[in-house]
């Protein structure tokens, strides 16, 4: 099991999330008064694309142990700054499967779609960032780095300290793709 560190939600477009007591996640929409909440897409590139996409990343969560990794490389790193709701500590997030069922506390349930793409503006935040985590493979891939997104099934209030169960879906498993 892994743990919530941090709840983060934000009211206007900006590209860090203020941390919260705690967050209501909304079944079928995501964070409770975040900019991003919604059935289609909100987030501005995809939007512009096609506004009438369902919504894959209602709910953003990141990982502390690459806050740890990239604090040892000068990158001053605190929860919400690169926009995550959640911040776990303790489950592989990259690792998991498409489809892998996350119980947030006692009632909140997301199901992870895939991998956050990250664009430019991280490097606004802090130069040299988006290198960081985004990167090539050894055969040439992109590895990212910048958390997985996730729809709600389950709503719920979902605080720092809540325990995370992991659910993996049936096997084969679909390994994450970008969202």
């Amino acid at each position: 099991m892994g743990v919530v560190t941090a709840v983060c939600r934000n009211e206007e477009y900006t590209f860090t999330k203020p941390v919260r007591e705690s967050i209501t996640l909304l079944e079928g929409l995501g964070v409770e008064g975040d900019v991003h909440q919604g059935v289609t897409v909100k987030h501005r590139s995809r939007v512009a694309a096609d506004p009438t996409q369902p919504n894959l990343r209602q709910v953003h969560l990141m990982h502390a142990e690459l806050f740890d990794e990239l604090r040892g490389k000068g990158f001053a790193l605190a929860p919400g700054e690169i926009g995550e709701n959640v911040t776990t500590r303790g489950i592989d997030l990259l690792g998991l499967p498409t489809g892998t069922l996350l119980h947030l506390g006692p009632q909140a349930v997301v199901e992870v779609t895939g991998l956050r793409n990250p664009c430019v503006q991280i490097d606004g935040f802090s130069k040299g960032l988006l290198k960081e985590v985004v990167s090539k493979g050894a055969n040439g891939e992109l590895i990212r780095r910048a958390g997985i997104m996730s729809v709600v099934l389950v709503g719920g209030v979902v605080s720092p300290g809540d325990e995370i169960r992991v659910v993996l879906p049936p096997e084969p498993h679909k390994p994450l793709e970008k969202v």
